[in-house]
């Protein structure tokens, strides 16, 4: 999410864990026309290709007429208008004979509900259903819709089996990972970039890694552009962002539709065109085919929660009292903190964003979602995306950020939903690195305690006292595109740096100390062991530092660190290769934490009962024995952390002999030390992990 994301996040924090705690969204918000319910139809929308016809059909209730637009080029500003006929459901249509393929069009609409509460309500606006769109670089972001065939040649490709508890997923974004120089990639920041192959950057990078799940910021056509900067003739004034963009792309304009910046010839030059040739539908389906030869689950974050805030969405102008909650004086509500919220309640609003998730699915071939601010989305919506998604595909993985007017992360775990744990995040880092850092930093973040800390290794089920049915729904994470990464966490709260300090040195502040190094070790080793799915976010192995690139843009803040970096395409986000180099130590350690996990079912299989804690004469110490029993693995375990920064832990170890895998030096899955028994002190801020 923007810049409201911070606030949530810290008020989320303060709610129980364990149980719903939420009434339920319908009762949440008022309805103030209910009236609107009654509208709903079965029929294919969008533009329609059927028995060598043409149909386009446009969900428009109160609209009181729609005319259909055809234009010639994808930059003509007039175009061929034909009057639409309605049904009683609200469903507007027009037919013309031929397949029109490579067809440019819009629509037209006019109702008594348009009034003043618009800018321009004369405006022709693209179809909601559009399969692809051509717009324009302004912060109107202009679309044009374009009429392109579904038919791909997938080479037998299917979506990717792999349980959600095995999935070790890369949060990442599509531009980011090729966009700097330090990657090597010919066609830098695009579809096509990251799946280039012997490259520093991109697919080869990943493979090196190990990683098995990518989950993509939003690649669904955004707004990506935000209002001029201290300009005073526009509606609102912009005083937050001079940057003038949606970088991480949170700002979705059309459900269906690809992002047409990140395929081959996109570009940001002001009032060019984007997808002018609906390229972005074929290089995205590339990307995915890729991944899946190299047997990489794809996963997509989507904002169902809300649309694009300052641009011609369509919604807008087809029925703003039908399709966004509103208050009492049919202004937008923002609970989601962009500027309106989505109706997802209304019955066509529902059907848009489940028919959205099965487009995805099986014309994408895409493996599962995540979605944004999912306590916005009424409990209806959520129980059919999850029942129409696994009519699909059974294996389909569904994930919720379970925040938005609200935390429930319990709900969607009874529901069915796994979802991120962002108390797994605050227990063992911290919430925030100032006055609430967590066991890495030898502190009980405020929700912990030394009794509390053990339910995250067992995956923070309900039995245990966390929020979750099974510990698979668990997303465990340290870090996200939210909020400081990792190794800027690390760097302030060790008191090494301070948030505002002015970075003029960049290696030397890239580069881990000792302490810094040894706590991202400490916590990654806790990350892999844990219970429950595993998330990082780009360049957490390496510990990446966001430090506000210089630029032209008037940011006095250049040279700082960021912690909220939406609104920047540049060297603030771009991953840098050569700073992987600078902290080689930690990706290597990262790189054998990811092998021992994906070699050892222990890490990922094994029932609670299963599971033993090791008594320890030192308050931030934790040991833990993993049985063999259930799990299917062929090793017992022994996991031994120590969150104390001077203080050794004393463990007495289970009968046997035992082999070192890892230790505060390295990672992997071959032992490298033989024959420990008996009992073992773990250096300060350190972990062990043994076997027999």
């Amino acid at each position: 999410m923007k810049k409201f994301t911070a606030t949530i996040l810290t008020i989320a924090v303060l709610f129980s864990c364990g149980k719903s705690n939420n009434p339920k969204l319908s009762s949440r918000y008022e309805d103030y026309y209910p009236e609107l319910n009654k509208y709903y139809s079965d029929k294919p929308l969008g533009a329609i290709i059927k028995n060598g016809n043409t149909i386009f059909r446009l969900f428009a209730p109160q609209a009181a007429e729609v005319k259909l637009v055809l234009f010639e080029t994808y930059d003509a500003s007039k175009g061929d208008e034909y009057i639409m006929k309605v049904d009683a459901d609200g469903v507007w249509e027009y037919k013309i004979s031929g397949e029109l393929y490579g067809t440019y069009y819009g629509y037209h609409i006019t109702g008594q509900h348009q009034k003043s509460d618009m800018v321009n309500p004369s405006i022709i606006i693209a179809d909601p259903y559009s399969k692809a769109v051509v717009t324009q670089n302004n912060f109107h972001h202009p679309g044009k819709s374009l009429i392109i065939s579904d038919e791909y040649d997938w080479e037998g490709d299917t979506w990717m089996t792999t349980p959600l508890k095995d999935l070790i997923i890369y949060e990442m974004h599509v531009r980011d990972m090729t966009a700097h120089p330090s990657s090597g990639v010919n066609a830098k920041g695009t579809y096509h970039g990251l799946i280039e192959k012997g490259r520093t950057g991109g697919l080869s990078y990943l493979l090196d890694l190990g990683i098995n799940a990518i989950e993509l910021l939003p690649i669904q056509d955004f707004g990506n552009i935000e209002i001029p900067y201290e300009d005073n003739s526009t509606s609102v004034y912009n005083t937050w962002n001079p940057y003038e963009r949606n970088h991480w792309g949170y700002m979705t304009s059309y459900f269906f539709a690809p992002e047409s910046y990140y395929a081959g010839n996109g570009n940001m030059q002001k009032n060019q065109y984007c997808g002018i040739h609906g390229q972005q539908v074929k290089e995205f389906k590339d990307l995915v085919q890729q991944f899946h030869k190299n047997g990489i689950a794809v996963i997509m974050d989507v904002v169902y929660n809300h649309v694009s805030q300052y641009d011609q969405n369509p919604f807008k102008y087809i029925d703003k009292k039908y399709y966004f909650r509103l208050d009492s004086n049919d202004n937008f509500l923002s609970k989601s903190g962009c500027g309106n919220d989505f109706k997802t309640e209304r019955p066509m609003a529902r059907r848009l964003i489940i028919e959205s998730v099965k487009y995805w699915l099986t014309q994408y071939h895409i493996d599962g979602f995540r979605f944004d601010l999912a306590n916005l989305i009424d409990e209806k919506t959520c129980d059919e995306i999850l029942k129409e998604a696994r009519k699909i595909n059974p294996h389909v993985y569904i994930i919720a950020e379970p925040w938005g007017d609200g935390y429930n992360p319990a709900w969607f775990s009874e529901h069915g939903w796994a979802a991120w744990n962002d108390k797994f995040r605050n227990a063992v880092k911290g919430q925030n690195p100032h006055d609430n850092p967590g066991f890495i930093f030898s502190k009980w973040e405020r929700e912990n305690s030394s009794q509390t800390i053990s339910r995250y290794i067992l995956g923070s089920v309900i039995i245990a006292g966390g929020q979750f049915q099974k510990s698979e729904h668990s997303i465990n994470y340290l870090e996200s595109h939210d909020d400081f990464t990792m190794g800027d966490f690390i760097r302030i709260g060790t008191g090494e740096m301070q948030e505002n300090d002015r970075i003029t040195n960049i290696i030397k502040h890239v580069k881990l100390s000792a302490r810094q190094l040894k706590l991202n070790k400490l916590a990654a080793l806790f990350l892999f062991t844990s219970q429950g799915a595993v998330m990082i976010h780009q360049g957490q192995e390496f510990a990446r530092s966001k430090i506000i690139a210089q630029s032209s843009v008037p940011d006095t803040n250049w040279g700082r660190i960021d912690h909220n970096s939406y609104e920047k395409d540049n060297e603030t986000n771009y991953i840098n290769y050569f700073h992987k180099e600078l902290n080689e130590d930690l990706y290597q350690y990262y790189k054998g934490l990811i092998a021992l996990r994906k070699a050892h079912p222990a890490f990922r299989n094994s029932k609670q009962e299963d599971i033993h804690f090791l008594p320890c004469n030192n308050e931030f110490g934790l040991g833990f024995y993993i049985a063999k029993k259930t799990s299917g693995d062929t090793n017992d375990f022994l996991v031994l952390v120590n969150g104390h920064p001077v203080d050794k832990a004393l463990f007495i170890l289970p009968d046997g002999t035992w082999g070192l895998v890892a230790n505060s030096r390295t990672a992997g899955t071959e032992v490298f030390q033989e024959g420990i028994s008996g009992k073992i002190k773990v250096a300060p801020a350190s972990g062990m992990i043994l076997l027999n």
